[in-house]
């Protein structure tokens, strides 16, 4: 396990093709978009009978030279480039909501206070902007109890989703429940506190852990995947033979670690096993052609991996619909 956590502490605080070259003239060059809050609301697709909808908890600028191992700040810069990129980038956070019968499943929460009032936390607008309420969500599941994951479970030190079930990794549960446990490793012991004052303020009879692979609730599978931590999830949901994977952090930044899947972050407690897991599930999705779905993809952050090369993908979003259906195939 990595024992140096300098950039996760700052994150608390604060928060293979080869690439085609790229001059400092051409990065100074590239101009990006100006930067502006969005409406409230989400992308909404079906998946079976299953209706998901990506929302947005806002985004955040990181400067992830620093944070990524594996790649030189040269080949980053290159990296980013390709696709018209620049560091600092602007990561997206985003959460899920599942309607499955009369189930209303949130996969992820977002950072709700956790990162302070203007960096994220806009989750719950899109779910009043959907005309959803916090007391309808039956169940949340966790992809890993990270801070940006888990944070929008409670307001004000009390559940923000007062009926939910919660599902999480039995060894996320036991890991980051403990603080001692995080000591020996030097994780910074503010993860321990976010997971006390979001997952531990709900009684212990709605928090559900569960251990490899397990079917939490009917059509949707979970399994653990250490790496970026202990308990790590990819939930799987199926639903009249269409599937949709729910990956967490396996990628935090597309443009890199899709061309590059040995690139580890800082986050990732077991750099060795993150790496593995994401080669390993890269290389299955992209031979399925299968749908994911990650948090830190750009908004709605829905869409297929597509191989280019020997442990080498590139990011294929979802079609944008804006109709409703009219009959079973389109």
């Amino acid at each position: 396990m990595r024992a140096t956590f300098s950039s996760l502490a700052v994150l608390a605080a604060l928060l293979a093709a080869a690439p085609a070259p790229v001059t400092p003239a051409t990065a100074a060059t590239l101009v990006q978009p100006g930067s502006e809050a969005q409406q409230p609301g989400g992308y909404r697709f079906r998946v079976g009978d299953a209706v998901v909808t990506a929302l947005t908890d806002g985004s955040t600028q990181q400067d992830i030279r620093p944070l990524m191992h594996g790649a030189t700040p040269e080949e980053i810069d290159q990296l980013l480039a390709r696709d018209f990129l620049v560091n600092p980038v602007e990561m997206s956070m985003n959460a899920f909501l599942v309607e499955m019968g009369e189930r209303k499943i949130l996969v992820d929460v977002g950072a709700g206070e956790e990162f302070g009032p203007n960096l994220a936390g806009k989750m719950r607008d899109g779910l009043a902007a959907l005309g959803v309420k916090p007391d309808e969500i039956t169940d949340v599941l966790i992809t890993h109890a990270h801070m940006d994951h888990i944070g929008g479970l409670a307001y004000g030190g009390k559940p923000a989703f007062p009926k939910a079930t919660i599902h999480l990794g039995q060894h996320d549960a036991a890991f980051f429940g403990d603080t001692k446990a995080v000591a020996r490793t030097g994780y910074p012991e503010a993860f321990v506190k976010t997971y006390a004052r979001t997952v531990g303020v709900y009684p212990a009879a709605q928090v559900r852990p569960f251990t490899g692979t397990a079917e939490i609730l009917p059509g949707i599978t979970a399994t653990e995947h250490p790496g970026h931590t202990p308990g790590t999830a990819i939930y799987t949901l199926t639903s009249k033979g269409q599937s949709i994977h729910f990956v967490g952090d396996t990628v935090h930044v597309a443009s890199v670690q899709l061309r590059r899947p040995a690139v580890t972050m800082s986050f990732d407690i077991d750099p060795k096993n993150a790496r593995k897991v994401r080669e390993t599930v890269f290389a299955r999705f992209a031979d399925d052609a299968a749908l994911i779905a990650g948090p830190h993809l750009q908004f709605p952050g829905v869409g297929r991996l597509r191989k280019l090369a020997e442990n080498s993908y590139e990011w294929v979003p979802i079609e944008y619909r804006n109709r409703a259906e009219t009959h079973a195939n389109h």
